[in-house]
C-alpha cells in the first residue's frame, strides 16, 4: 500500500478511513522514530502482542487493534507522552480484560490459562514478566473488575473508573485517551452501539474533567486544555445523539 508523506499530520480517524490498520501502524512507527533502539523494540513487542491477542476482535467496522493504535498515537502526539511504560500499557490496556487466558497460555491451548484460579492476576503476572511491574500496574488500573449482576453495570463502571484512577495518575492519561477514542469517536460507530456508547460514556465526562485538571495528573497545561476541549466535543456529540426532541405522533 502506498501511504502519503503527510500521514504524520493526518487526523487519526481520517487515517483509519483512508488507509486502515496499515496506515495507523505506519503513523505509530513515525511517532516512535525518535525513541532509542531498546525503547522502540519494547513498543514493537507490545504492539505485536496486542495484535496477536486481539487478532479476531472487531470494533464496529474495523480490526480492534486500530483502537489500540489510536490510543497510543494520541498519547504520543497530542499528549506529548514520552514514557515508554505508559505507551506500552496503552497498547495493552484491554489485553487482560479481554484475553487473560490467552495471555497466560501464550498461544498454547491447554497450557494452564483456563485452569488458573485467577486468570486476571495470572495475566497481569505475565505482563509484569514481559514488560515490567509498572506496566502491569497501569494495565490493572484500567482493567474492569468482575461485574455484580445485581447492580447497574454502567454505574459499576463509573465507580471503578473514579476509584482506580484516583490512585494512578498515569493510568488517567491512558484512560482519557481510551475515552476520547470511544466518546469523541462515537460518531464512527454504527447501529445500536452509537446510542448505547453515548449512554455509557456521557456520565463520565465530569469525572474525567475532574481527573484531568488535578495537579498530580502528569500532563502540561496546554495538553490538559486540549483534553478538556475534546471532552466538550464528546459531550456535544452525546447530546446530539441522546437529546433529540420527540417527534409529534
Amino acid at each position: 500500500m502506498d501511504l502519503p508523506p503527510y500521514l504524520a499530520t493526518m487526523p487519526m480517524h481520517a487515517i483509519t478511513e483512508m488507509h486502515g490498520e496499515a496506515g495507523l501502524r505506519e503513523r505509530f512507527r513515525l511517532e516512535i522514530e525518535e525513541f532509542g533502539d531498546e525503547e522502540r523494540q519494547r513498543l514493537d513487542e507490545a504492539l505485536e502482542l496486542a495484535g496477536w491477542l486481539h487478532r479476531d476482535d472487531r470494533r464496529s467496522r474495523e480490526p480492534y487493534v486500530n483502537h489500540l493504535l489510536r490510543v497510543a498515537i494520541r498519547m504520543l502526539h497530542h499528549y506529548q507522552v514520552r514514557d515508554v511504560d505508559v505507551i506500552v500499557a496503552g497498547l495493552l490496556h484491554d489485553a487482560v480484560e479481554d484475553h487473560p487466558a490467552e495471555l497466560v497460555d501464550g498461544g498454547e491451548p491447554g497450557s494452564g490459562g483456563d485452569d488458573v484460579e485467577d486468570p486476571t492476576d495470572a495475566a497481569l503476572g505475565v505482563l509484569a514478566e514481559r514488560f515490567g511491574a509498572r506496566v502491569a500496574r497501569l494495565v490493572a488500573a484500567v482493567t474492569n473488575p468482575p461485574w455484580d449482576p445485581g447492580r447497574d453495570r454502567h454505574e459499576q463502571y463509573r465507580e471503578h473508573v473514579a476509584a482506580s484512577l484516583e490512585r494512578e495518575p498515569w493510568a488517567r492519561v491512558i484512560k482519557v485517551s481510551d475515552f476520547t477514542d470511544n466518546g469523541v469517536g462515537v460518531i464512527h460507530s454504527v447501529g445500536p452501539k452509537v446510542e448505547s456508547s453515548a449512554r455509557k460514556y456521557r456520565p463520565l465526562v465530569p469525572v474525567y474533567r475532574d481527573l484531568v485538571t488535578r495537579t498530580d495528573t502528569p500532563l502540561s497545561e496546554p495538553v490538559k486544555q486540549h483534553i478538556l476541549d475534546q471532552l466538550d466535543l464528546a459531550e456535544q456529540r452525546f447530546s446530539a445523539i441522546l437529546d433529540q426532541p420527540a417527534h409529534p405522533a
